[in-house]
């Protein structure tokens, strides 16, 4: 029986491994990115900052550009919907969208504006990590007129066949106006399609009414209800979350409100539902800068999925738990975040798994080109012969599964007296390898059952036997998989132990 955290793990696994594409509008503000990279290793002569050598430039889809790269990252399909400037910026951000598979039929060149950039400069010393020494933007905040607004609901209209989710990416620059706001939640409304806001830091959240959902940060929500945060009173600041999550969903109808609030997780408030506080795995955090992105386009691809607000959060956590490990604003594609839940599997489990677990987590690895290896034995006493064989067949593939048989097994095989170990004391002792990923105990006097299930790429034996005496070895190349033979260190076997301890080796 899997323990509740397990089985959640398990549900989210299986719901990525069904996951389909589906397509995403994005309407906001489009930007790019540009980084510049150098070193600073010395100050200015005359000045007290910093001098940034600078080596390499880079630009990136920043803003709501960056949200449909992270779309794309979790496989659906993506639409843009925004307005860019009748400038040279405009052509290299449409042409890394399209570049990377979007949609950008729905950007419209606005010639009294320019497009948003945000100019990066970082800096290296003494061979640490980047850092951002200070940004520089260029960029319009003036709203859009009533004849840009009506070209813009014109694409959306458009674009909104066949959607599934509507994303409003807001950064304040103007575009996602009170107007517009409304009159595309209303559309999406009339056609079935959720809505969901990654807001603005503004104070009043008013434009967003009726919207499905929306994801502030703790910041936000504080800035748009006016809540004081009150420093590390952490009761305090829970109470206050509450109360801002509270206020908010009922201010803005909203079907649910995704507080996100680093690494303590996220508030889930759904309506009619008690306040539900999802928490995430702790992370290295190098650079928060993107997760909320992440947050909403993997809740607009779980919901698109048929995700329940749960599970769409807890996937989305996990995504920019995964964001905040990396420098700068980096997609995390749907495989990263599937490798995430599987390691935290193996966490919450361990490596011992019975048959149907191990059949669908090999699944989810062999979506990835993942090379299974196998090998079989009882390992009753473990020795460097042991070790020096597992080490061998783990290079053979990109996971290793042991089959491991059972004390009955043993028993059967090797008479009375075997094994030394008991099965769970062998498991125990396994489990602390690195070079094993699974294992998995059979009962039988052969793993040819567990080798038809399976199905591994590699088999791996021992080279004391012939190619011809592998069990199993026929079926295992009848599919195209392979049978390697690995060196065995000479003299070292659990019987010639035995035989030492009792006196009997010579």
């Amino acid at each position: 029986m899997l323990t509740p955290m397990a089985q959640a793990t398990d549900e989210l696994i299986r719901f990525v491994d069904r996951w389909k594409t589906r397509k995403i509008v994005v309407v906001g503000d489009f930007m790019l990115d540009r980084y510049t990279y150098g070193n600073a290793q010395r100050l200015s002569p005359d000045a007290p900052v910093p001098v940034l050598a600078t080596q390499r430039a880079e630009d990136h889809p920043g803003g709501a550009a960056n949200v449909c790269l992270d779309l794309l990252a979790l496989r659906c399909k993506v639409a843009c919907v925004g307005v860019v400037g009748q400038d040279d910026t405009a052509k290299r951000l449409n042409a890394a969208l399209k570049k990377a598979g979007c949609d950008t039929s729905g950007l419209i060149d606005a010639p009294d504006r320019p497009t948003t950039v945000k100019h990066n400069f970082i800096g290296l010393a003494q061979h640490r990590h980047p850092q951002k020494m200070f940004r520089v933007d260029e960029e319009s905040r003036e709203p859009i007129g009533a004849k840009l607004t009506e070209r813009l609901l014109a694409k959306a209209r458009s674009q909104l066949r066949g959607a599934a989710a509507l994303c409003l990416e807001d950064y304040n620059k103007g575009v996602l106006t009170d107007g517009l706001c409304r009159s595309l939640i209303a559309l999406a409304k009339k056609l079935g399609i959720p809505v969901l806001v990654d807001p603005a830091a503004i104070t009043d959240y008013h434009k967003y009414r009726g919207a499905t959902c929306i994801t502030p940060n703790r910041t936000e929500a504080a800035l748009a209800t006016g809540t004081a945060l009150n420093g590390d009173d952490e009761q305090q600041r829970r109470r206050n979350t509450l109360k801002m999550g509270k206020a908010l969903t009922r201010q803005l109808s909203l079907q649910a409100l995704v507080l996100t609030l680093d690494k303590q997780g996220a508030l889930l408030m759904e309506k009619g539902k008690p306040p539900v506080m999802v928490p995430t795995q702790a992370r290295s955090v190098y650079d928060v800068t993107g997760a909320g992105d992440m947050v909403l386009a993997m809740l607009a691809g779980a919901l698109a999925n048929g995700a329940d607000w749960r599970t769409a959060v807890e996937l989305a956590n996990t995504a920019a738990g995964l964001e905040v490990e990396k420098f700068g604003v980096v997609p995390i594609e749907l495989d990263e975040v599937l490798l995430s839940l599987l390691r935290q599997q193996h966490e919450e489990l361990g490596k011992v798994r019975t048959l149907d677990q191990l059949l669908g987590e090999l699944a989810a690895y062999r979506k990835q080109g993942r090379r299974i290896a196998f090998t079989n034995g009882c390992f009753d006493i473990l020795h460097a012969g042991h070790i020096s064989y597992l080490r061998a067949a783990r290079q053979a593939g990109d996971l290793l599964v042991i089959g491991l048989n059972s004390d009955r097994s043993i028993k059967r095989i090797k008479g009375e007296g075997r094994p030394v170990n008991s099965e769970a004391d062998r498991v125990m002792v396994l489990s602390e390898l690195e070079s094993i990923d699974y294992i998995a105990v059979f009962d039988e006097d052969t793993p040819v059952k567990l080798l038809k299930a399976i199905r591994p790429d590699v088999l791996v034996k021992g080279a004391d036997y012939r190619r011809d005496q592998v069990v199993g070895g026929d079926f295992v190349e009848s599919y195209g998989g392979r049978v390697e033979l690995v060196k065995l260190v000479r003299g070292r076997s659990t019987t010639n132990i035995i035989q030492k301890i009792s006196g009997k080796s010579r």
